[in-house]
Order: structure tokens, then sequence, then C-alpha cells
């Protein structure tokens, strides 16, 4: 071995009898006490129930015609350790209109679908942009939510929006915490 090599070996060597430097450390003769204290940040807390992942909407009637048809929407259960507040919005995926299935050429925009928090509130209709549905300034462990839809025709039998076929449009409901 060359000098080079026994200094590396020795360098090593030493550097397996360094004792570890301690953070927290005692001695005594008959007891010996140190402390740890623990830590924990928690950021904000947020759970939503929601009673169903479908609503089926009430077909129109003759009288439906130049109105709406109301449907009870899903009840929700917010839990969150902070303020909160439950939005909803029409899925990206449909943001201008509702998706389609028939061969009548339907075509309804997301804006006839009309909800509110209340089954005799305002009705806003639905839009492609979060809207609060319900919120709150406080932590709470269980706030019941319910959202009410109305579904609008137009007064012509003929106009695209009232032709025969299958209809949906997915609502995003959104819980956050800020």
């Amino acid at each position: 071995m060359t000098l080079s090599r026994y200094a590396i070996a020795a360098v090593l060597a030493g550097s397996a009898f360094v004792a570890p430097s301690a953070l927290a450390q005692c001695s005594g003769t008959t007891s010996c006490t140190t402390t740890n204290t623990s830590s924990l940040t928690l950021g904000p807390l947020v759970n939503l129930e929601m009673s169903a992942a479908t609503t089926t909407l009430t077909p129109p009637v003759k009288a439906s015609f130049g109105s709406y048809v109301a449907n009870a929407g899903p009840t929700f259960v917010v839990q969150s350790n902070e303020a909160w507040t439950l939005s909803l919005k029409a899925a990206a995926s449909n943001g201008t209109n509702w998706t389609y299935v028939g061969t009548k050429g339907g075509v309804r925009a997301i804006g006839s679908l009309t909800w509110s928090s209340a089954a005799d509130g305002t009705f806003a209709a639905m839009t492609g942009a979060d809207v609060a549905l319900a919120s709150a300034g406080a932590a709470t462990d269980g706030t019941a939510a319910a959202v009410f839809f109305r579904t609008t025709y137009a007064l012509e039998y003929s106009v695209a929006s009232n032709r025969a076929g299958v209809y949906t449009l997915p609502i995003e409901f959104t819980l956050s915490a800020p």
C-alpha cells in the first residue's frame, strides 16, 4: 500500500469511533430524564356525504311547456374543521349543453336546469363555473344542505331542446375550506 492509502484507511477507521452528536442527552447516577416535544400541523379537513349519485328528473307533461318541472336533488352532510363552502357547477365535459343520446337532434343548454338551496327559493341557471350552494364561517360536525332543481321547457314542442331522447348533465359538487 502507498502512504496515501494508509492515510485514507486511518481516517476511515477513526471516523467509526466518533461519537454521534446528541440533540438531547442526560447523565446521572440513579436516573436521567430528557424531553421530546411532539408537533402536529393540522390543515383544513373536510368531509362531504351525498345522498345519491344520480337524480332522475321528472319528464314534462303538456302543462310543463313554457314552464318547468321541479325535482328534489341530492342532500348533503358537511363536516369541516374550519369555515367551508359547498359549491356546484356543470362538469367541464358539458360546458354549454347537456349530453344528448337519440336520433332527433336534441340540444338542451345547461342553463335549462335551474337550482336552489330551498324548494321555494330563488332559482339560478346552471353554469360551468363554481357557485356557492351553502357555506358557513365556522367548523361543523354535520351541517345539512340540499339542492332543488327545476328543469325548464320551451313553449314549442318542435324546438331542439324538447326533442325526444335521453339528456344527461353531470353536476360537480365541491366542498372546500379556505
